[in-house]
């Protein structure tokens, strides 16, 4: 069962994945051929995302059943935990990961008995990507609704293709309205701290011929308050039952922005991103990453020796600031808790 995409190709025997951490100037790949390495690939991002780092954990769990299937059962469903908690400890925030983790594991569950464990565990990994896939379709289906021709939009980090398997979220509405004939302007916030903005949306939307403005993030604010912006659409890594959203740092300061100037605040996420087990953003565990990401850029220091760091990873944007969560299912408003209960019977 191969599977190829932009952002990664399962062989069936090892997990490619391109080198996100050298793009846009040199494509790159790196093969995982155990569940180890898959961890560092996420830990270290080589593959980022939370739809990605989901699909690709989920191979990672299948290199880990073919490097224990030796084991007798009680044996293997230990080392199994042990292939678990390793992948899970990789990225706190992004939910994804740990929805794709539990879905393996369940399988795992069902099948423990089954002369075909393995086969029907790389199966199901297989199958999360490419409902991955088509999940970005349908959000970019609904999403596009949303936008009118020539319209242009603000994003801020990489919500494309290389962030899910393939299409995208944020990116993906983006795509589905150049699809259907629509005329879309992009301005894309670099996102300091790692530049996810301007070495990766950037790149794909160019890619795509997408007519793409590149900014600072703290540009942001003065583009909107110029009327240049019609929209801000973004990903998410983790939405609470209350409809807070976990994004990349830096998203909530552009929520407020667009508040303030009465532009519409989207974000784009599959229903696997969306945390029914928190109460609200206040709960959502928050990466804190290397200081060595804000005082150097591309392996040199831009920061005096000595000062000191604080390098959150994500922050939460509050519900009240959303204005519609776009979803394969549909597109979600306010009264979320209530819209989202609907979504998980």
């Amino acid at each position: 069962m191969n599977l190829k995409t932009m952002t990664l190709e399962w062989t069936g025997d090892s997990l490619i994945l391109v080198d996100q951490r050298k793009l846009p100037h040199v494509v790159e790949y790196v093969e995982c051929r155990d569940y180890r390495e898959v961890a560092r690939a996420i830990k270290e991002m080589i593959v980022r995302g939370a739809p990605a780092i989901g699909a690709v954990a989920a191979f990672g769990f299948v290199l880990g059943a073919r490097q224990f299937s030796h084991l007798k059962n009680e044996e293997f469903i230990e080392s199994m935990g042990l292939v678990y908690k390793t992948l899970a400890s990789t990225r706190p925030t992004a939910v994804n990961l740990f929805w794709a983790l539990e879905r393996m594991n369940r399988k795992i569950q069902q099948c423990i008995y089954d002369e075909r464990l393995l086969w029907i565990l790389e199966e199901e990994a297989v199958r999360i990507a490419k409902e991955d896939i088509e999940t970005n379709k349908a959000i970019g289906k609904y999403g596009q609704t949303l936008l009118k021709d020539g319209d242009t939009v603000l994003t801020h980090c990489n919500a494309g293709a290389l962030a899910t398997v393939d299409y995208g979220t944020a990116v993906g509405v983006i795509r589905a309205a150049v699809e259907n004939g629509k005329r879309i302007r992009v301005y894309v916030d670099e996102t300091r701290p790692y530049l996810q903005g301007a070495r990766l949306t950037a790149w794909e939307l160019v890619q795509l011929g997408v007519e793409t403005i590149l900014i600072t993030d703290n540009m942001a604010g003065w583009v909107m308050k110029q009327g240049k912006v019609d929209a801000v659409i973004v990903g998410a890594d983790r939405i609470a039952a209350n409809g807070d959203v976990a994004n990349k740092i830096g998203t909530y300061s552009v929520a407020v922005l667009a508040d303030r100037n009465g532009i519409p605040f989207y974000v784009a996420a599959p229903t696997s991103t969306i945390d029914i087990r928190i109460k609200d953003g206040t709960q959502i565990p928050i990466e804190e990453r290397s200081h060595e990401e804000v005082t150097h850029i591309d392996g040199k220091r831009i920061a005096a020796q000595g000062v000191k760091v604080y390098n959150p990873a994500f922050d939460v944007t509050e519900h009240n600031l959303v204005s519609a969560i776009i979803t394969e299912k549909g597109i979600l408003k306010d009264p979320y808790i209530e819209n989202i209960k609907k979504l998980f019977p």
